[in-house]
């Protein structure tokens, strides 16, 4: 028999996959130690040795969401102007919306406590934010150089963007959890984009955005 040169990298990989595949089938209660290290073809022992236990490999699996999503966040079109504008702000909430309803219980473990002994350290969950965060600030900060946004703190502006742009997300997958109801503003995957159309839209209005570039 050939030698295992699987590196400790390359496992650790497998376990983070293995852990992202178990959640979008069956959801977070059945993250356990064992069913990781079978969907990953590997044994509980190498968990333990690449995470030190069940914690550690949560911790990873929370870091790898919050690194999916910055990628998906990152993958917003520009628009049609190479200037910053609010269609890039627009694009980024887009994302973000998509990023939720494909990977329901992954956002879920990233934002919420589907797992009551699971709680990431603060540093942990900083350094997952930041990830993302900073981008929704970067995107703030370039409309207000161009004179789109009249908030002076970018980052208090974009603090306020994504607390609404993750309310409405939020809002909307709590609702496609339960029977439909139709009528409602979230009885469509088309009205529930639309909804955060408008209400980003409502929000960069109060950010007194002016529609124009000096």
């Amino acid at each position: 028999m050939p030698p295992d040169v699987t590196t400790s990298s390359e496992l650790r990989d497998r376990f983070v996959a293995a852990g992202l595949d178990i959640l979008q089938s069956d959801g977070a209660a059945e993250l356990t130690v064992r069913r990781v290290a079978d969907v990953a073809g590997s044994s509980t022992m190498g968990i333990y040795t690449c995470f030190g236990g069940r914690a550690g490999m949560l911790d990873a699996v929370y870091g790898r969401g919050f690194e999916l999503l910055r990628d998906a966040l990152a993958a917003a079109p520009t628009g049609n102007t190479p200037a910053p504008s609010t269609e890039r702000i627009l694009a980024l909430a887009r994302n973000y919306r998509e990023f939720a309803l494909a990977n329901p219980s992954l956002y879920a473990l990233m934002f919420e406590r589907p797992l009551p002994d699971f709680d990431p350290s603060p540093r942990l969950r900083a350094q997952a934010l930041e990830m993302t965060f900073r981008l929704l600030v970067a995107e703030v900060g370039a409309a207000g150089e161009h004179n789109l946004i009249a908030m002076p703190d970018p980052t208090r502006a974009a603090y306020l963007l994504w607390t609404a742009i993750h309310g409405m997300v939020s809002i909307e997958l709590t609702h496609a959890l339960r029977s439909p109801l139709p009528g409602w503003f979230l009885d469509s995957p088309e009205a529930g984009e639309q909804v955060l159309v408008e209400g980003v839209a409502s929000l960069l209005a109060g950010l007194e955005v002016t529609g124009q570039t000096p």
